[in-house]
């Protein structure tokens, strides 16, 4: 059993003992030290929109968590079976004081989560997430008396309020899309995305769409992270029902990937590029993603005339870039698309409205679409670290050895070379550096990647 506390959550593993996995105590805990944290920060404001992902577990969680909320004093509006990114615009359109979305993402069935948002719908950062960390351990909660319980109100409307915000973007052109007649294969990992994908696609004008994996029953048919080993049924699929191109998103639809008409990929790190080409074109700006992800994105963004900007991995760091320097498009290499005029959030069904626009009014196959992008290979790498180790040390090393070339130490250590580049990070979860190196060639990529860990595996020797 697992129970991971960090600044961006609290997951864990069903069952088990309290604090060794995600347990109704555990539930109660953590709920009850978010709502002491929201009294705090707003004493007005005691409504918070709940919804959840289509996890075996769901029911049974959102059950603990509302009856929580509601014995702290909060007003609950459950928006059942939901997505991350209609959460978080619920939260605003709600005026309410902040959100949980129930989900592990893209973990495993045994996994489930509590994402904590803020008032904005976007998550908390990390002083905030350390606070309730550090309440649920050490604070006293003090429950509301019998005067003065909270309510649970249901509200299944923001599906369609959702869509609507999406329908009515200035960049998603409904009329283009529903002319070039898609076929559309849809693997929903049996979660909402079989609910939601499929209205969306409706409303945008695609009449052709199967959608496999369609039963939301959290018995999700494989890994339910959408890497290429875990689309293989969508891929076949795709090229055997001659389908223009197949959407795989994760279990609560924040993150997003294309196959090709053929069934080869069109790369998750892609699918941001593409979208930030389609917004560049008609809306001047910067863009931001974290710099684990594709250079790509830097390519188009300059051929634009805006400007890139990396931030350190977490959606709540490539949140505070985006703001900081006023980007139109951002998000992440993992297929999180962030459109800030939606809300700062990463969210699949934004992804495919603008995707598709792009798609049809190019003219292109989705495959040739992808072919007009630069052609970057990621080698994603880790090595195990000695206990006590000291980590700092050996990054400091690295930099110096690699003094010569441009150097980010904003997360971890990203070093340059000409267009190529080596990321080197801490796992917060596990004693491990995790490397990333990319290049046009997937052979270099690997060549840096192992190159960096025999110079880590150097300094672990000497110390």
């Amino acid at each position: 059993m697992a129970l991971i506390k960090s600044i961006s959550g609290i997951r864990g593993t069903i069952g088990g003992q309290p604090g060794n996995g995600l347990t109704p105590i555990d539930l109660v805990k953590f709920t009850s030290a978010y709502a002491h944290f929201l009294q705090l920060r707003n004493p007005n404001n005691k409504k918070v929109v709940l919804g959840r992902d289509g996890r075996m577990s769901g029911s049974i969680v959102r059950n603990l968590v509302a009856a929580t909320l509601q014995s702290c004093g909060f007003d609950v509006v459950d928006l059942g079976l939901s997505t991350t990114p209609t959460v978080e615009m619920a939260v605003k359109m709600e005026g309410a004081g902040g959100g949980i979305i129930l989900t592990a993402s893209h973990n495993p069935v045994e996994w489930n989560a509590l994402k904590l948002l803020n008032e904005e719908g976007e998550f908390l950062n990390a002083e905030e997430g350390k606070w309730i960390l550090d309440f649920a351990e050490t604070g006293a909660d003090v429950f509301a008396d019998i005067h003065h319980l909270g309510t649970v109100r249901e509200d299944h409307s923001f599906m369609h309020r959702h869509i609507e915000a999406l329908i009515d973007h200035p960049l998603v052109d409904v009329e283009a899309i529903r002319a070039r007649n898609f076929k559309i294969v849809v693997d929903a990992i049996n979660s909402t995305g079989s609910i939601f994908v499929p209205a969306l696609l409706e409303a945008l004008g695609v009449e052709k769409v199967s959608v496999i994996n369609a039963e939301v029953s959290g018995k999700f048919a494989h890994n339910p992270e959408p890497l290429p080993e875990n689309l293989i049924e969508l891929s076949s699929k795709v090229a055997k029902e001659n389908a223009d191109l197949g959407i795989a998103v994760d279990p609560d639809v924040d993150r997003l990937c294309f196959v090709n008409e053929d069934g080869s990929l069109f790369g998750e790190e892609y699918t941001l590029v593409a979208i930030a080409d389609y917004v560049l074109a008609h809306k001047k700006g910067n863009t931001v993603s974290n710099m684990s992800s594709t250079r790509a994105l830097r390519d188009v963004t300059e051929k634009h005339g805006g400007q890139y900007f990396p931030s350190a991995v977490g959606e709540v760091n490539v949140v505070a870039k985006m703001k900081a320097h006023d980007a139109v498009i951002g998000g992440e290499g993992n297929g999180g698309v962030i459109c800030p005029e939606l809300h700062y959030g990463r969210d699949a069904l934004a992804g495919i409205a603008l995707f598709l626009t792009h798609l049809a009014k190019s003219g292109k196959s989705i495959k040739a679409l992808r072919g007009t992008y630069p052609n970057y290979i990621i080698s994603k790498n880790k090595i195990e670290l000695p206990q006590g180790l000291d980590v700092q040390k050996i990054f400091a090393a690295i930099q110096k050895k690699y003094a010569q070339q441009p150097i980010n130490t904003e997360d971890g250590l990203k070093i340059e070379f000409d267009k190529d580049w080596v990321h080197l990070r801490t796992s917060n979860t596990e004693p491990i550096i995790r490397i990333y190196a990319e290049s046009t060639s997937e052979t270099t990529a690997n060549n840096i990647a192992q190159r960096i860990i025999a110079d880590i595996s150097e300094e672990i020797r000497r110390n």
